[in-house]
């Protein structure tokens, strides 16, 4: 008896694909209205729930998926509607995929599955045709914009035995090109960082390729420049992220100044930083240094003047042109504003910025007359006025002596 029931069990998603087929047979694959219909209406009678990785499999690939990838030709099995039979049109593809979306908007438990399902049989891409895996690239990537699946399935493709022949960077590079048909650069970005891809593109290169070169080179004869100016962003961000973590932890262990200077410099010189880029980290990291959020409001300028004053030599280091030290002020006055403990700081740090050389009045009164940030700017230029005026005063005076 138990024998029987396990056989039975064994034959179930065969005796769903038979009943589900026959369903589709009734109406024409291309009236996609009526497939959609169709597969509603469906919904009623078979166990989708049940079988809703079979539903998904014949659909995508026209058949069950048996171990190993392997997918029956016979056409007595097959579904009369699938990706893999599509014609190899775009738009046409957009129409399937919505098909796919009329059938989970109607059964919602039915999404979780499809990426679960997609994944599966993104394994196996290295068996399919090469005109099945353009049709499900270009159909994922519309699953993708459509919000049916993340972006996460494609996590797949990382699969050493994918990556090697060079069958993963194909599949990924179609992918792209469709979301990009569909939506900016940003969109896909914050996709791509959202499934912690934005750091794997280069790993979908086989391991003799994994340089930046070869994927500039790559995505821009595939004219997808847009994918590579993101790439080396987010790439130098992290680069940042990561100076900004180390240069914070030295100044917390109150690392000599000389030597947190030699680890900027050396990591400008490696990843080719600006002296902007990085003076905007410094100070980043020495606010981080400094804990506000617990600190007294009595104690918060004690804290904020003794840090300004001991890595006012550091700051001086990479303020060597007048630039940069109009940045260096648009970022205290950001900062300023940002945390509400400091905004009445403000003109004081400038002042200690000024009498430790670190700014010149020169960048103050540019600050102050074209440079300032909108974020609070009537607040700040109403601490900075009489500073800034007695700024004006002193250099007409030494105008004047010169003359």
């Amino acid at each position: 008896m138990k024998g029987a029931q396990k056989a039975q069990a064994k034959h179930e998603p065969e005796v769903f694909r038979d009943n589900l087929l026959a369903q589709l047979a009734s109406v024409d694959k291309t009236k996609f209205e009526d497939v959609a219909a169709k597969l509603d209406a469906t919904g009623n009678t078979l166990d989708y729930r049940k079988y809703a990785d079979s539903l998904f499999e014949l659909l995508i690939t026209g058949s069950i998926v048996e171990p190993g990838g392997i997918i029956n030709d016979d056409p007595a099995t097959r579904s009369p509607f699938s990706l893999f039979e599509a014609p190899e049109d775009r738009k046409i593809i957009k129409e399937y995929v919505g098909v796919f979306n009329k059938l989970i908007r109607r059964y919602k438990y039915l999404q979780r599955s499809l990426e679960d399902t997609l994944k599966h049989i993104l394994q196996f891409i290295n068996k399919w045709k090469s005109a099945e895996n353009s049709k499900l690239a270009i159909a994922t990537g519309y699953f993708i914009t459509s919000q049916l699946v993340s972006m996460s399935v494609l996590k797949v493709l990382l699969k050493d035995y994918l990556v090697k022949d060079g069958a993963s960077l194909e599949f990924a590079t179609s992918v792209f090109r469709t979301i990009l048909s569909e939506q900016g650069i940003d969109q896909l970005g914050k996709q791509l960082i959202h499934a912690e891809m934005d750091q794997k593109l280069i790993e979908l290169f086989p391991p003799n390729k994994r340089e930046d070169d070869c994927l500039v080179r790559h995505f821009e004869a595939e004219d997808l420049k847009e994918l590579v100016d993101f790439h080396q962003k987010n790439k130098k961000n992290a680069i940042k992220n990561d100076l900004l973590t180390s240069v914070r932890n030295q100044l917390t262990e109150k690392v000599k100044p000389s030597e947190v200077a030699a680890h900027v410099k050396q990591t400008m010189k490696d990843y080719k930083l600006t002296e902007q880029e990085a003076i905007q980290i410094i100070w980043q990291a020495l606010l981080g240094s400094i804990d506000t959020i617990s600190a007294r409001p009595d104690q918060v300028e004690m804290y904020v003047v003794r840090a300004t004053t001991d890595w006012a030599p550091l700051l001086e280091t990479f303020t060597t042109s007048p630039k940069t030290e109009v940045v260096l002020l648009q970022i205290v006055q950001v900062s300023c504003y940002e945390d509400a403990k400091l905004t009445k700081f403000f003109r004081q740090i400038v002042q200690l910025l000024y009498k430790h050389d670190v700014l010149s009045d020169n960048a103050i009164i540019f600050w102050a007359d074209k440079a300032h940030k909108p974020s609070g700017k009537t607040v700040f230029l109403k601490q900075m006025e009489p500073f800034v005026k007695w700024l004006r005063e002193n250099e007409d005076s030494s105008s004047e002596e010169e003359d």
